[in-house]
């Protein structure tokens, strides 16, 4: 039996035989310089691993406002912005040689509307690769300082200062990972014993004290994601197994509330699991948990899901299922230049297998957007995070990459 991969590339092969390019899709040979919108929120950052940059997308468009470099990672960091100061941070990784010899890890600043470089500030210390990179920087609240994430040779998070442009501090943390913002000068780590830790920074930056809340997950029996969700003062972190623990960063101990289940009241159900890259987010306006889905066993938490289901976080109770459109007959449509709402596109999106979505985000205002993506394909969905309904695919956003960030 063939795979996937191979049958896709039986498909290709067919479609280039009997079908050319759409009409009005030949290349443009002009471009164009334009600037971003003053105010962002309904975009989406798409990085891409094979092509190391980051392409900002527009959510009601579906159209590409801008393209950021991000060195040699092996995930690029998305950029981080920065309303207040207009500007946007990514943090990257250079060697003198390509792929070898000297390292040198550096913040880079963009002017937010124009995407031009307006600075950098160069790292002693080397920032975490992993394949999502997710948790892996942060800009904390009131937008002064920066948290970068460090695995080289200590688990650590180097601070920059925005107000200066300058390295402040490293923070050697043992036994812990990612930083999540939790106040001006606050942030937390996720820890293998089951606990999370809270560094508290001074006003120049450095560590000023460090508080360890109560184990709320057993890491062995029911690990935790890094990827969590953050709404208001608590971030929401899921296990493998699906339980929920929100955790409250609101005063100087971390407090965890009492789990509760993606499954209902029985705690687990015999199909559906959670699962994907980046699998979970929320959207504070409407009080909703959106998390990836799908149908598996032990140890295939990595695996992308058909559906995302949906929970009102009062209530812990589902209150939707969207399904996933199919994301590889846009990705084959949009490469091969050809109609995407023609008989051909609905012929393929009933042929082709689903292969689902990895990741998700929504965007934060009124009317919010679900953008979800498959780690292996180069094409983006964008849903209505109300009613689920699907808005239309975003095509040629590159090869590969699972990581989403909405401004």
């Amino acid at each position: 039996m063939l795979a996937i991969g191979a049958w896709t590339a039986v498909v290709i092969a067919c479609l280039g035989l009997v079908a050319g390019p759409a009409e009005g899709n030949e290349p443009l040979e002009t471009g164009a310089v334009a600037t971003l919108p003053a105010e962002l929120g309904r975009q989406v950052w798409v990085p891409d691993r094979l092509l190391a940059h980051s392409l900002l997308v527009d959510g009601d468009s579906g159209e590409v406002l801008g393209t950021v470099d991000s060195g040699s990672s092996i995930t690029p960091k998305a950029p981080l912005y920065a309303p207040g100061r207009s500007e946007f941070y990514s943090v990257e990784i250079a060697y003198s040689r390509f792929r070898r010899g000297d390292r040198v890890d550096y913040v880079t600043i963009y002017d937010s509307e124009t995407l031009e470089v307006d600075g950098e500030v160069v790292l002693p210390t080397r920032t975490a690769e992993s394949n999502t990179s997710f948790a892996h920087t942060a800009l904390l609240d009131g937008e002064r300082f920066l948290g970068v994430f460090n695995q080289f040779p200590n688990t650590s998070v180097s601070v920059v200062d925005l107000e200066s442009r300058s390295f402040a501090a490293e923070m050697i943390v043992t036994g812990c990972a990612g930083v999540y913002a939790v106040g001006p000068q606050r942030f937390a780590m996720l820890c293998g014993d089951g606990t999370v830790v809270v560094v508290a920074l001074d006003g120049a930056g450095h560590k000023s004290g460090l508080v360890r809340g109560e184990r709320f997950f057993d890491p062995v029996a029911d690990p935790a994601f890094m990827q969590a969700a953050r709404i208001g003062s608590r971030w929401i972190f899921v296990t493998f197994a699906g339980q929920v623990h929100e955790v409250d960063f609101s005063q100087e101990a971390p407090v965890a509330a009492e789990p509760w289940s993606l499954f209902g009241a029985d705690g687990v159900d015999g199909k559906w699991r959670v699962g994907g890259l980046q699998h979970v987010a929320v959207h504070a306006g409407t009080n909703r948990l959106y998390t990836v889905m799908h149908e598996g066993g032990p140890g295939s938490h990595k695996a992308p899901g058909p559906e995302v289901w949906v929970y009102d976080l009062e209530s812990r109770e589902r209150v939707d299922t969207f399904e996933m459109p199919n994301l590889t007959a846009a990705f084959l449509l949009a490469t091969l230049r050809l109609e995407t709402d023609g008989a051909l596109a609905w012929l393929l999106e009933r042929i082709l297998p689903n292969q689902g979505v990895h990741t998700i985000a929504v965007t934060r205002g009124e009317s919010p957007l679900l953008f979800a993506r498959n780690a292996e394909l180069g094409a983006m969905a964008v849903l209505d995070a109300q009613t689920g309904e699907h808005l239309r695919n975003v095509a040629e956003l590159g090869l590969a990459g699972p990581t989403l960030e909405v401004p």
